[in-house]
């Protein structure tokens, strides 16, 4: 794993860039000649070659972060004796390191792009090539500082790489403050809007995109600084910008939830932006989260080691599942399509076998290993000749060209919903129901719309269709902007702990309550308000002293694109 400085990361970084492989046909890589960037920039594919990587590349190191952040600390996600599960993370934890790492890898590659597109391109770079790349960059840059501000609180805004470094203070920069940092992802947005097309090649940002990132970043901005309700204009901002997606992108849902999440699917409508991987020669170019959360044999490869660990207790309650029972409920798709439990079977893993029974395998040919009764569906891929009739070439060991969807439109519709809904108690806005009706309505049988929804209805729902996909930890930090007390007693509250004697149920297929049951030995997570601010890593912390102190003004009247 790589460590960077978070200033220090600078523009010699995109010599590097243009020779990382991107992703399939729409992010092919670069030519193999030598070149430097004065040389590059000179025609339109150019200028697209030059930000394909950031749709994968500097994000690797982010992955297992993104997970442990997004689903462990929430409670979705059972992992062994992780910090992230019992919020013991300290500055040293080597996945906040490489997080943070990634993080401001990124933001140092969206400047560079910026930067080398205004002052390197040629004459022959059409004015369209050049505002969809600074577009496509600022909106990673966007999310890159969305995922900062929720994971870290205030941070510094390195809006110039090379001016900072020139300047020389880039060991003393102070952080700015929450707003700051909210106010500047939304000028960033914007901007991204102003230059981005209605219509962008199959998985890449177009405008749609950074609409539907501004309404997250507004309703999450909505309840800062807050307390019992949220800011209106904040919340009528969200509302505005989801309904431009939902009304005018021409994007709709797929018909059935777990298709959403196959190869096939890589590029669908439905994702609104994607980290986008590839197998290749070049390390950090793929997907590895299979081998962090596959159970041993699921490939050919022997590199996966998720088979102790699972989706949580509290989170097959949410989908009224009980792993002490051996039949499945199957009322709702999601349920299926985000954990493995006993009983199922999969018709689009291990194709070439007829597909994968859990039970025949995780119980029958091996010691069953999950703590919790489940295992994990999403980032999963299946054995080699799934990742061949997917994409259609071989995985790797720990690698697969599977892509992590960071924003669905499912996601923007429940925004919607919540943000239409606002203050009170209760909403029968018929857009707002319709939008919570159509996700919660593609899943779930025998489904009768609701013709009334609460804030508890549409967190709920977020839940259920979200799990296991690195958001829900990020819900539970705008909740506690304005509902702190509420926010934390829920985390209490819930079923983090692992079963005892699964093994012996699902082995004589008879429940003893005496031998399988669950723990509550486990104390209940010691959560508190200053855990939903993340450590700065130590790394940082020796490069920058500053990050310990209080944030200062930051002005945005300086920034510039």
């Amino acid at each position: 794993m790589k460590k960077y400085n978070i200033i220090t990361k600078s523009f010699a970084i995109i010599s590097v860039l243009l020779l990382m492989i991107g992703c399939e046909d729409f992010l092919d890589r670069p030519t193999e000649d030598n070149y430097t960037v004065d040389s590059f920039y000179k025609t339109d594919e150019q200028c697209f070659q030059a930000v394909n990587p950031i749709y994968g590349s500097p994000w690797y190191d982010f992955q297992r972060g993104f997970f442990k952040v997004g689903e462990v600390l929430s409670g979705n996600y059972y992992w062994g004796s992780s910090p992230y599960l019992t919020f013991t993370i300290n500055s040293t934890d080597e996945d906040l390191v490489n997080m943070s790492a990634s993080l401001w890898s990124v933001n140092a590659y969206c400047n560079g792009i910026l930067e080398n597109i205004d002052t390197k391109s040629g004459p022959d770079v059409s004015e369209y090539a050049k505002n969809t790349v600074k577009g496509e960059a600022l909106v990673w840059k966007a999310m890159t500082y969305f995922y900062l501000v929720r994971t870290f609180g205030a941070v510094p805004i390195i809006h110039n790489n090379s001016a900072t470094i020139s300047e020389g203070n880039y060991n003393g920069i102070f952080k700015a403050t929450i707003p700051n940092v909210y106010d500047y992802i939304i000028i960033t947005l914007e901007k991204a809007i102003e230059w981005l097309p209605e219509k962008n090649n199959p998985g890449r940002i177009d405008l749609y995109t950074a609409y539907g990132l501004l309404s997250k970043v507004y309703l999450t901005k909505s309840g800062y600084g807050m307390s019992g309700s949220r800011n209106q204009a904040d919340l009528d901002k969200a509302a505005e910008y989801s309904l431009k997606v939902i009304n005018e992108s021409g994007r709709s849902l797929l018909p059935v939830y777990s298709d959403v999440f196959r190869l096939k699917n890589n590029y669908s409508e439905e994702s609104l932006l994607a980290w986008h991987w590839v197998v290749s020669n070049q390390w950090t170019s793929q997907n590895s989260l299979q081998s962090d959360l596959g159970i041993q044999g699921i490939d050919e490869y022997g590199a996966t080691w998720g088979g102790y660990n699972g989706p949580s207790v509290d989170l097959q309650d949410a989908f009224g599942e009980n792993a002490l029972s051996l039949t499945r409920n199957n009322v709702d798709a999601r349920r299926k399509a985000t954990m493995m439990m006993y009983g199922d079977v999969y018709d689009y893993f291990w194709v070439d076998k007829g597909g994968l029974d859990y039970t025949e395998f995780a119980v029958t040919s091996m010691e069953y290993q999950s703590a919790v009764g489940t295992n994990s569906v999403k980032h999963i891929v299946g054995n080699d000749n799934d990742h061949v009739v997917g994409i259609g070439h071989s995985m790797g060991r720990m690698a697969t060209s599977l892509s992590t969807h960071l924003l669905r439109l499912s996601d923007v519709y429940l925004i919607y919903a919540e943000a239409a809904l606002g203050n009170n108690s209760s909403t029968s806005d018929a857009r707002a129901l319709k939008a919570y009706n159509d996700v919660r309505g593609r899943s779930v049988q025998g489904y009768e719309p609701k013709s009334s929804i609460t804030w508890n209805d549409i967190w709920k729902e977020r839940r259920l269709e979200l799990a296991c996909e690195g958001d829900r930890w990020y819900d539970y930090v705008r909740w506690h902007y304005y509902e702190p007390a509420q926010a934390i007693a829920e985390i209490k509250g819930q079923r983090r702990n692992q079963y005892l004697g699964l093994r012996s149920l699902y082995e004589s297929t008879v429940l003893d309550n005496a031998v399988t049951y669950y723990d509550t030995a486990g104390a209940s997570p010691n959560v508190t308000d200053s855990h939903f601010q993340l450590p700065f890593p130590d790394t940082d912390l020796t490069m920058n002293p500053n990050l310990l102190e209080d944030p200062v003004e930051f002005d945005l009247s300086s920034i510039e694109y």
